[in-house]
């Protein structure tokens, strides 16, 4: 099939290079020239375990193609995936500008039948809204179909390749088949297409995301009672998580989410249903207790330095928002970051991935090291924020000889309480005992 993908972001690329896998003609496009000539030349715009392979296989292979150029990149194709960005407004209301107005023009463009399809995370009502933009100026005929992705970052490849359903809202018999047929490669073992009215699959991607973050904050606060009462947190989880009803999954706890997907999504639920009168409560409460979450440590840290930060330096383990992305967006370490050196204090970074990004984004705010060994040299402390696989089993005896007090604050519940005792730490970590 051939198959137009307008946007090469995260999803946009995820996208256009899996659908390419399967042997389809894919053709990307995207406004940035710069970001389209790196494509073009096998230069991968971001990071994700898995797809540069497939990348540059597909690209190698002529199955896989890159464009500035609107009209050229959507003539011959079949479908054409609108994987554009929704970025919050002020009021938490998803931004729908890019999407409307790549909508307008594909109206101008548009020779023959197309499928369009809504990729990107959008409010209910979309489809219509982009159904009447292209309306506006199309002289043939078209679908529009709401077709949500419900990838997770450092698992993207895995998750596209075998997902657990796909959801399609679709209006259309033709629209429907065409989309049956596109994704039939890929549920093969039998995981469910489900096919529903448009509304419903764009509330579904939203519903579906805040569930989740609902279940993180959820176990935030558990963590947060266990503190006060005594309880063991990871002891709680293993509890309840071993209730099928309940499930293992997002249940640790931490430091809060982040990253493009929950703190976006529950906002724009929230919004999307003020707008019609509803009052969301729980998702309220959600989204404070995240916000919160993301300096649970702040205080422990200030108790042990007898809340005087000014001067103090800290070593500080991950950027990211979760291992195996570089995405910084959302990152609790940031927030950290922001209340560390709002205190007089300075901080030395290492993180696998995330540490371009945060530097174009902070500069020399912060210190970047080349290894996480590197940044604990002559800090006060260690705080960790990200749950890299590198840093669960870590030579203790070089954290020992760099750091100048034996302190870990431990935002990811990495290291066992016994363990960290018997090695003499003073650790904190999220919902379980202080060991000093």
């Amino acid at each position: 099939m051939k198959i137009a993908v307008v946007g090469t972001g995260y999803v946009g690329l995820v996208t256009g290079t899996c659908f390419a896998e399967t042997g389809n003609n894919v053709t990307c496009v995207d406004i940035d020239s710069n970001k389209v000539n790196k494509l073009k030349n096998g230069e991968i715009t971001i990071y994700e375990p898995g797809l540069e392979k497939l990348f540059l296989r597909n690209l190698k292979e002529e199955r896989l193609h890159f464009t500035t150029d609107l009209a050229a990149g959507v003539k011959d194709a079949e479908v054409i995936f609108l994987a554009l960005p929704t970025p919050p407004g002020e009021d938490g209301s998803a931004d729908l500008k890019y999407v409307l107005g790549v909508a307008e023009d594909l109206g101008k463009i548009l020779t023959d039948y197309k499928v369009i399809i809504d990729k990107s995370t959008v409010p209910v009502g979309t489809a219509e809204k982009v159904h009447a933009a292209v309306a506006k100026n199309a002289k043939t005929d078209f679908d529009v179909v709401s077709n949500p992705e419900f990838l997770r970052e450092g698992v993207a490849v895995e998750d596209f390749m075998k997902p657990d359903r796909v959801v399609i809202g679709a209006s259309s018999e033709r629209a429907k088949k065409l989309m049956g047929d596109l994704y039939a490669p890929f549920v093969r073992q039998g995981n469910p297409v489900i096919f529903m009215d448009e509304r419903s699959a764009e509330l579904t991607k939203y519903a579906a995301n805040s569930f989740l973050a609902a279940k993180i904050s959820f176990m935030n606060e558990i963590a947060r009672l266990c503190e006060k009462l005594g309880a063991d947190v990871d002891m709680v989880r293993r509890g309840i998580g071993s209730d099928d009803r309940i499930g293992k999954r997002f249940l640790f706890p931490g430091i809060g989410y982040g990253g493009s997907c929950f703190p976006k999504d529950v906002q724009a639920l929230v919004r999307s249903s003020a707008e019609v009168g509803y009052d969301f409560e729980i998702l309220n409460a959600v989204m404070k207790v995240n916000e919160d979450q993301k300096l649970h440590l702040i205080p422990g840290i200030k108790r042990y330095f007898n809340n005087n930060l000014k001067g103090k330096h800290f070593a500080l383990w991950g950027l990211a928002f979760k291992p195996n992305t570089d995405d910084i967006r959302e990152a609790p370490a940031l927030y950290m970051i922001e209340e560390l050196t709002k205190a007089g204090a300075t901080v030395s970074s290492f993180d696998p991935e995330a540490m371009k990004n945060v530097k174009a984004l902070l500069g020399d705010k912060i210190g970047y090291a080349e290894n996480q060994y590197a940044a604990l040299k002559d800090a006060d402390a260690l705080i960790i924020a990200t749950e890299w696989n590198e840093f669960r089993t870590p030579d203790f005896s070089k954290i020992t000889a760099n750091l100048k007090n034996k302190a870990i604050f431990d935002g990811r519940n990495l290291f066992d309480l016994g363990m960290m005792k018997n090695l003499g730490f003073h650790y904190e970590s999220v919902g379980r005992a202080t060991i000093n």
